[in-house]
C-alpha cells in the first residue's frame, strides 16, 4: 500500500449500506499529530499529483471529476486551493454551482452538469455539484416548486429515485473513462461556529460571511440526516465517497490530496510512445537543427 493509499483509504467509502455519520470523528488527524509535519506530507502529496497531473494530461485517454460538498466554512476552497497549487491550470478547472437559474430549472437536474464535466486528460473540480438536489432541496423541499416537476412525480420516492439517478449517472461516466471521487468535508457543527466567528472579528474575513450561513445552522440534524443518507445511497466502488475529517483544515487537505494521488496512481498513466516514423521524423528534425547551429 503506497503512502497515499494509507492515508487516504480510512476515510473512504465504497459502500453505504451501514454507513453512521455519527462514527466519524471530524477531529481525527490519524497518525499526523502535528500540523508541522503534515505541511511537509502535503508538500509530497502536491508534487506528486503534479507529475501524475502531466501524465493524465499527455495520455489524453482518462478524464478525472473531484466532487466537493460540505457544510459552510468546512474549507471546500482552501482545500482545493492548496492540494491543487501545483497543477498545470490548462489541465483542471474548477466550477461552483450556485441556485439553479431560470433556464436551469426548465431542464433535469442534471442537466446543467454535463457541458462542465472535464475532458479526457483533464481534472475538473465541482465547488457543490448535483448532490445539492439531495441535500438543500430535500432540507428544503420548498425548492421543488421552483423546478417544475409535474405534481405527480413529487411523491415520498423522489429522494430514492434521484439517488437511483445519480448511480446511474456516474456508472455512465465511469464506463465512458470519467474516474469520479466525493469529498465530504465533515466538520462539526462547534468548529464551524468558531469559524462563523473568526469571519465576523476579523475584517479581511468579512466578505465570506453570509447571514443565510447562520441560518442553515438551525437545520443541522436535518443537514446531517441528509449526508449520512447520500452516502449510503451513492458510494460505489466506481465512485466513492471520502469521509474527510475538516476541524483541522491541514490534515482535511492531506487527505484529499492523498486520495487523488492514489487515484491517479491506480490509472497507470504513461506518456505516449512513439513509433518508428515518429522516431525518424524526430531524428530528422534534431540533425536539421544541429546542422543550423554549425
Amino acid at each position: 500500500m503506497s503512502w497515499a493509499e494509507n492515508l487516504s483509504a480510512p476515510y473512504r467509502v465504497r459502500n453505504g449500506k451501514h454507513f453512521k455519520l455519527k462514527d466519524w470523528d471530524p477531529a481525527d488527524t490519524g497518525d499526523l499529530k502535528s500540523e508541522k509535519h503534515g505541511d511537509e506530507v502535503l508538500q509530497r502529496g502536491v508534487e506528486s499529483l503534479s507529475k501524475l497531473q502531466d501524465r493524465l494530461y499527455a495520455e489524453n485517454t482518462w478524464g478525472v471529476l473531484l466532487i466537493f460538498q460540505a457544510m459552510d466554512a468546512a474549507g471546500k476552497d482552501g482545500a482545493i486551493k492548496h492540494v491543487m497549487s501545483g497543477v498545470n491550470p490548462e489541465g483542471c478547472s474548477v466550477y461552483s454551482f450556485k441556485a439553479p437559474t431560470y433556464e436551469e430549472q426548465n431542464h433535469d437536474f442534471l442537466w446543467r452538469v454535463n457541458t462542465r464535466l472535464p475532458e479526457r486528460g483533464r481534472i475538473g473540480i465541482f465547488n457543490r455539484s448535483y448532490y445539492e438536489e439531495v441535500l438543500i432541496v430535500r432540507v428544503h423541499p420548498d425548492l421543488l416548486k421552483n423546478e417544475k416537476i409535474p405534481d405527480t412525480l413529487k411523491g415520498k420516492n423522489i429522494w430514492k429515485h434521484r439517488f437511483e439517478d445519480i448511480c446511474s449517472f456516474e456508472r455512465y461516466l465511469w464506463r465512458n473513462g470519467i474516474v469520479i471521487r466525493k469529498f465530504f468535508l465533515n466538520i462539526s457543527k462547534e468548529e464551524q461556529k468558531r469559524r462563523f466567528l473568526a469571519r465576523l472579528e476579523h475584517p479581511q474575513k468579512n466578505w465570506k460571511f453570509s447571514e443565510s450561513d447562520v441560518h442553515e445552522r438551525e437545520y443541522w440534524d436535518d443537514y446531517m440526516d441528509a449526508y449520512q443518507s447520500m452516502i449510503q445511497q451513492t458510494s460505489s466502488k466506481h465512485a466513492p465517497w471520502y469521509v474527510v475529517p475538516a476541524d483541522n483544515k491541514w490534515y482535511a487537505r492531506i487527505v484529499v490530496a492523498a486520495a487523488i494521488v492514489e487515484t491517479l496512481e491506480h490509472l497507470n498513466l504513461n506518456y505516449p510512445k512513439t513509433d518508428a516514423q515518429k522516431r525518424k521524423e524526430l531524428k530528422a528534425v534534431d540533425a536539421m537543427l544541429r546542422k543550423e547551429g554549425a
